[in-house]
């Protein structure tokens, strides 16, 4: 059974950082692209960023560089590095992944992705 386990979010006030984390289990597939999602209440679903195993990188426009995504593909661990947030950027981070989706597209971010994380909530907020 594929399982994704985010942690590290919290509340921090505008300027501030934080670092999620992602963990991938039960994953037999030898590709795989994981990505963040966010979700802020009353807005639909968006992508932040992607990363996969062929080396190609997806960021959302309003996060390209505040945001910075990593990956062990070694360990099944993705991480999110989030500098100078703003109050928009609060939300449900998501961790997402899938053999087929391609990183570095277009439509990367309204691909299907097989395998969902229940969430890690973070506030920004003074």
């Amino acid at each position: 059974q594929v399982q994704l386990v985010e942690s590290g979010g919290g509340s921090v006030q505008p300027g501030g950082s934080l670092r999620l984390s992602c963990i991938l289990s039960g994953y037999t597939y030898a590709r795989k692209c994981m990505a963040w999602f966010r979700q802020a209440p009353g807005k639909e679903r968006e992508g932040v960023a992607a990363r996969d195993t062929d080396g190609s990188t997806s960021y959302a426009s309003n996060v390209r560089g505040r945001f910075t995504i990593s990956a062990d593909f070694g360990k099944n661990t993705l991480n999110l590095q989030m500098n100078d947030l703003k109050p928009e950027d609060t939300g449900t981070y998501y961790c997402a992944a899938d053999p087929f989706v391609e990183a570095g597209l277009p439509k990367t971010f309204d691909s299907d992705f097989s395998y969902w994380g229940q969430g890690t909530q973070v506030t920004v907020s003074s």
